[in-house]
């Protein structure tokens, strides 16, 4: 089916987001025009506010719309979670359990698609050991993660700070019989005593 021009040009700027595909951005496109004007006006407003004003904070790299973001202005300097992403920043957040600062990556290493550590933000995060006790990686438990939080250890251990990773694990209400190997095995790697 063709859409005229101006619809047509709404769905194709859809689709370069991440994971909308053409059906869903046919979707919102009509959602857009069958808003009020107002509306359409506010949701521009903000798309264009939000690119203007949000920036990677200056210490952590995480998204904020001052120059340090408030996690890095108010928290313990002391202990830093390395991550990869923003997005991980939140989800670690919502468990409202972890008081430190974060380093954000932005990438891991990925020598298949010539991602090396001079691409990601690891020369930023050994800038801020200055007084750090304890760095904890959170990179996720793929190959490529895997390999990034080994490369940081072996680059942070020499300095004689403590380096942890998360432990992994079964998910809650899994039933063994359905988790992969290596889930398994990293599970029982880091029990723990009851």
């Amino acid at each position: 089916m063709e859409y005229i021009e101006p619809i047509e040009r709404l769905i194709a700027e859809f689709t370069k987001l991440p994971g909308v595909g053409a059906k869903t951005a046919a979707r919102y496109a009509y959602a857009i025009i069958n808003m009020e004007a107002d509306s359409v006006q506010s949701f521009a407003d903000s798309i264009v506010e939000a690119k203007n004003t949000v920036h990677y904070c200056k210490l952590c790299g995480n998204y904020t719309d001052k120059e340090v973001c408030d996690i890095c202005a108010n928290r313990d300097n002391s202990v830093i979670c390395v991550v990869e992403q923003p997005a991980d920043v939140i989800a670690l957040e919502r468990v409202k359990a972890y008081k430190g600062v974060y380093h954000v990556l932005h990438g891991v290493l990925n020598p298949k698609n010539n991602i090396s550590p001079e691409d990601i933000r690891i020369k930023e995060l050994m800038s801020r050991l200055v007084g750090v006790k304890e760095v904890i990686i959170a990179t996720s438990s793929g190959i490529e993660g895997e390999v990034t939080a080994s490369y940081i250890a072996r680059l942070i251990k020499p300095l004689g700070i403590k380096v942890t990773r998360i432990a992994r694990g079964l998910p809650c209400d899994s039933h063994l019989e359905y988790i992969d190997e290596v889930t398994l095995q990293r599970a029982l790697d880091d029990r723990k005593t009851l």
